[in-house]
């Protein structure tokens, strides 16, 4: 079963830790070449990422002009609350606990994509 299974229709790119997300949104590495003018509609991000994590992710996705704005949900295992504490201190829209249920997880991204994609109104400039 796949998100497009399910009536997730959006573009979905996904990066393998954080060093790739960030080389995603910036058109480096190996992504150099990407117009990074071209932002998403909406981050999820995990915490627990590979090489670099979610936070520090967050804190560069919101030091940089063009992805400032972008909304970030933090979309993780984790419910400690320093990790909760910490994804809204740094800029995260939203903190949404992952299901551990794939068919309970596939209800939580249509949710958020609801939410984010049709009813949230983002500034002019990021439609």
């Amino acid at each position: 079963m796949t998100l497009a299974e399910n009536n997730v229709l959006n573009e979905i790119v996904v990066a393998n830790d954080g060093l790739e997300a960030l080389e995603y949104l910036f058109g480096t590495g190996c992504h150099a070449g990407r117009d990074p003018r071209e932002v998403p509609a909406l981050i999820l991000l995990d915490l627990k990422l590979p090489r670099l994590g979610g936070i520090e992710v967050l804190r560069q996705v919101r030091d940089d002009e063009r992805t400032r704005y972008v909304p970030v949900v933090v979309l993780t295992s984790s419910s400690e609350e320093e990790d909760i504490v910490a994804s809204l201190e740094n800029g995260a829209n939203s903190y949404v606990r992952k299901p551990v249920d794939f068919s309970r997880f596939i209800e939580q991204v249509q949710r958020l994509q609801v939410y984010w994609l049709l009813v949230h109104e983002p500034p002019q400039g990021l439609k």
